[in-house]
């Protein structure tokens, strides 16, 4: 069983992270621009070319940039508001849920290499594959990598099953409560990844330690057999 916490240091800054929750702070971002403004007022003051070292009655006009950190942040859907686990995943079947709250208008989960960005869109990546959900303004579940999207029918899952045997090259999502497989990626994995999520105005929690549930094992067998539901994976 993989036991693992959110990565508080992986996470976005409007990010809140516990050891197993996560939520969307959207003040967190704004807190951090404000600190770093501080320090640099600070460390700016008796500096020649500052307001203090001016001659008197000389304006001093001085055109400052956006911040790095708030320029990279404004370009991003609530997508890119991702936390990794701590935990790699580098052989075996491994099985964890994600609880979302009712209320969180985009979420999403799934594996990522531990290269994925803070900034980076969790499935917009060669490396990161994953379920996302969005209900704000319209309805859309789908399942996403490497820039691509595969619509999937269905209502929102707001209680997900990830199961990634990295052995095999298999991350499957399912609706842990009708326990209906939701979509396959067949993967070749070249380098360990990480459970990694993603939430957009709402939070989530995650339950790690789980054995593989005995109806994943069957499902996951069938689709070994071919037999499986039509859950074709993203090229």
């Amino acid at each position: 069983a993989l036991n693992f916490s959110l990565d508080a240091a992986s996470s976005h800054p409007n990010l809140r992270v516990d050891n197993q929750s996560v939520e969307w702070d959207s003040t967190g971002g704004k807190a951090l621009d404000a600190k770093a403004h501080e320090i640099k007022a600070k460390e700016g003051k008796g500096r020649p070319g500052s307001a203090s070292a001016s001659p008197a009655g000389s304006p001093i006009r001085q055109r400052l940039g956006p911040s790095p950190s708030r320029a990279s942040r404004d370009r991003f859907s609530g997508e890119s508001y991702t936390v990794l686990g701590d935990s790699a995943i580098d052989c075996g079947q491994h099985y964890w849920e994600v609880v979302v709250s009712r209320e969180s208008k985009a979420y999403g989960a799934g594996v990522a290499n531990r290269g994925l960005g803070r900034f980076e869109q969790l499935g917009r990546t060669a490396a990161s594959w994953a379920l996302y959900v969005n209900t704000w303004l319209q309805l859309s579940v789908a399942a996403k990598h490497n820039n691509k999207a595969r619509s999937l029918e269905g209502p929102a899952p707001t209680h997900i099953g990830i199961y990634c045997d990295y052995d095999n090259g298999l991350v499957s999502f399912y609706n842990a409560e009708s326990k209906q497989l939701l979509h396959t990626f067949r993967v070749r994995f070249s380098q360990p990844v990480l459970p990694a999520f993603s939430v957009w105005c709402g939070s989530l929690s995650v339950r790690t330690g789980l054995q593989v549930p005995s109806h994943v094992q069957s499902l996951q067998k069938n689709q070994d057999n071919g037999s499986g539901s039509s859950t074709s994976s993203l090229t």
